[in-house]
């Protein structure tokens, strides 16, 4: 990648004063690839900016984009400690976030199912349950033969999104009107604590790491983190600050409100039979609970209220919809190899609470090599082939 030096200007009346907001977010990963090393390292405080890279030659599912486009949006939330607020507006890395979002939706839009359908079709079949055990789902493969360190580093990777839980999804209210906007306004109300801070489900996903002996604190897992599960969060980002991608946001947040019950049901008989502590029980047994009324309020009030505002945008809901199913299938493939392989799906082994190394560690592969997820010919039994976005299927 080609970098160009960008100068550094001081006001006339003096320098500039010291930017807030330094030291509130979490640290810094270590770089991936020289994307990824690029941006941490302009981030750091270099004074090198990198040129909009070519994107030909990069794996849109590899760990070095994936880190990299993970990075940049996290400028939108909560930063990184000792980086300048201000970065989150720095248009030469807006350009570089371009091209790289450009490449990974390209991939997404190549990667979805070809099959025809509106989205009252694909939704419907969001509903449709396997009988049976379901080989290709991780809350099938925890909730009948999981073990608490799987639950651990589910719940490792899952933090990255649990954590911030509901936020990626609050920035399409404003592009939304009337019943669509009233609707999800009211989920997200309720994904919020209903105006309880200890109920907000970000903090009740706090509650379950700290039952399961895992650091709490917001970002602690990202370089742990395969390139598969940060591709599920960036999906969220990608939609939520593009007002162009509301529809896609949309279904994407169906699909996650409408497999939600079921798979956290399982994922909650998972660690009840792992010995897991209340907090990580209550977390899976809240989704059971309240995502069984989102299911009907986003169905019927927000994507229903949407088309009915701007029916051009069906197409974009489907699209959520299936591109939600293409990053969650490679999550569960990834997860679903390591762990029968009796490895770990994570980048680095999780400490067990003696501070030694829990079993299973050797580390499976970060996932760099792209691989293109199982095509889905019919809709029937879709629900239950994912990892669960986000809370498991």
């Amino acid at each position: 990648m080609t970098v160009q030096r960008v100068p550094t200007a001081v006001p006339a009346d003096g320098p500039a004063p010291a930017p807030a907001g330094r030291g509130t977010g979490p640290v810094l990963p270590e770089p991936r690839g020289d994307l990824s090393a690029q941006v941490i390292g302009v981030l750091k405080g270099g004074e090198r900016v990198p040129v909009p890279p070519s994107t030909a030659a990069v794996d849109p599912y590899g760990d070095d984009l994936q880190l990299a486009l993970y990075v940049l949006y996290e400028l939108h939330y909560r930063g990184f400690e000792g980086v300048d607020d201000r970065h989150e507006w720095n248009a030469d890395l807006l350009r570089v976030r371009t091209g790289l979002e450009d490449h990974f939706l390209a991939a997404l839009r190549e990667d979805v199912p070809r099959a025809g359908g509106g989205a009252g079709a694909v939704l419907d079949a969001l509903l449709v349950e396997p009988v049976g055990h379901d080989p290709r789902s991780v809350s099938h493969y925890l909730a009948e033969r999981g073990e608490l360190r799987q639950l651990r580093e589910y719940a490792a990777l899952r933090s990255l999104y649990h954590l911030k839980e509901a936020d990626p999804h609050v920035w399409v209210i404003p592009r939304l009107r009337g019943r669509a906007k009233a609707a999800m306004a009211a989920i997200e109300f309720d994904e919020f604590g209903a105006g309880r801070a200890e109920d907000v489900h970000a903090q009740l996903f706090a509650d379950l790491l700290a039952d399961l002996g895992l650091d709490p604190v917001y970002g602690r897992y990202l370089d742990a983190a395969p390139a598969q599960a940060l591709a599920t969060v960036n999906l969220m980002s990608l939609l939520g600050l593009h007002r162009a991608l509301r529809g896609a946001l949309v279904g994407h947040f169906a699909s996650v409100e409408i497999t939600s019950p079921p798979g956290s049901r399982r994922l909650a008989e998972a660690m009840r039979r792992a010995g897991a502590g209340p907090a990580a029980q209550r977390f899976y047994d809240e989704h059971v609970e309240a995502d069984a009324v989102h299911e009907q309020v986003v169905r019927h009030e927000v994507v229903a209220g949407l088309l009915a505002d701007e029916p051009a945008l069906e197409a974009d809901i489907v699209f959520g919809v299936e591109a939600t199913g293409v990053v969650e299938d490679r999550l569960a493939e990834h997860l679903l190899t390591a762990w029968r392989n009796d490895g770990t799906a994570l980048r680095r082994p999780l400490r067990d609470g003696s501070g030694g190394v829990a079993a299973g560690g050797v580390v499976a592969d970060g996932g760099g090599a792209r691989r293109s997820p199982p095509r889905r010919d019919g809709r029937a039994g879709r629900a239950g082939r994912r990892g669960g976005p986000p809370t498991g299927r």
